[in-house]
């Protein structure tokens, strides 16, 4: 089996069976918290998109998607411009055209540092001045050991390590949240959506359950206008 139909296979064996609750937890968690971030002129690239909820369900001008598994074109909309490409070399994308960087449990797939490194390079690059970039991931000080329970898990990352990278590469840290929200909805159980949509709002519940990192970070410059 070649890798694009592997990551294709591994995709499919993971999601398919949730896609509709894990759309159904994007177009909430876009609505009630990363839409405020994203002017409705913006430029967005959805980092690692899988199968793209986040973008799909994102209000914004330009819409990108890059993933390296080729089925990712024939999962999101037609206004989604589709880069199957590595991200760990230089995107097809021109410097300074994007406004938004967004990505989801997607950097702890790639296979070493110098990848995670690279690639936030490569979206320090293509940001505009005062553009965003937006992390969330599994947060291994909270998963030691479930964080390997995927088998394409390569780089174990805190919200400090990630951060510490951030700032290397250019950014300025605008929010770093250790513990945001709760791991994997890939198995296991699946809340009601109004619980999802409760559970952002009660801030004082997210140390008990999160497990996730959140990061919002701004490359230097002005900021994005609303």
């Amino acid at each position: 089996m070649s890798n694009d139909n592997q990551l294709a296979e591994q995709y499919r064996l993971r999601f398919e069976s949730s896609q509709t609750y894990r759309n159904g937890v994007w177009q909430i968690l876009c609505n009630d918290l990363f839409q405020r971030l994203i002017p409705a002129n913006a430029s967005v690239l959805d980092l690692g998109a899988g199968w793209g909820e986040f973008i799909g369900n994102i209000r914004c001008a330009q819409k990108f998607a890059m993933d390296l598994n080729p089925d990712t074109a024939k999962r999101i909309q037609a206004d989604v411009h589709f880069l199957n490409q590595d991200c760990s070399q230089r995107w097809q994308l021109s410097s300074e055209s994007l406004d938004v960087v967004f990505t989801s449990n997607f950097l702890e797939h790639l296979t070493n540092k110098q990848s995670v490194e690279v690639t936030v390079g490569e979206a320090h690059r293509c940001l505009k001045p005062g553009g965003l970039i937006v992390c969330i991931g599994p947060n291994v000080k909270y998963l030691p050991g479930a964080y390997w329970d995927f088998w394409d898990h390569y780089v174990p990352m805190t919200e400090n390590s990630l951060a510490e990278l951030l700032k290397m590469k250019g950014f300025d840290i605008e929010q770093c949240v250790p513990r945001f929200l709760p791991y994997t909805m890939s198995d296991g159980w699946q809340p009601p959506l109004g619980f999802i949509k409760l559970y952002l709002k009660l801030k004082f519940v997210w140390p008990i359950f999160g497990k996730q990192f959140l990061i919002i970070a701004r490359k230097h410059g002005a900021e994005l206008k609303q």
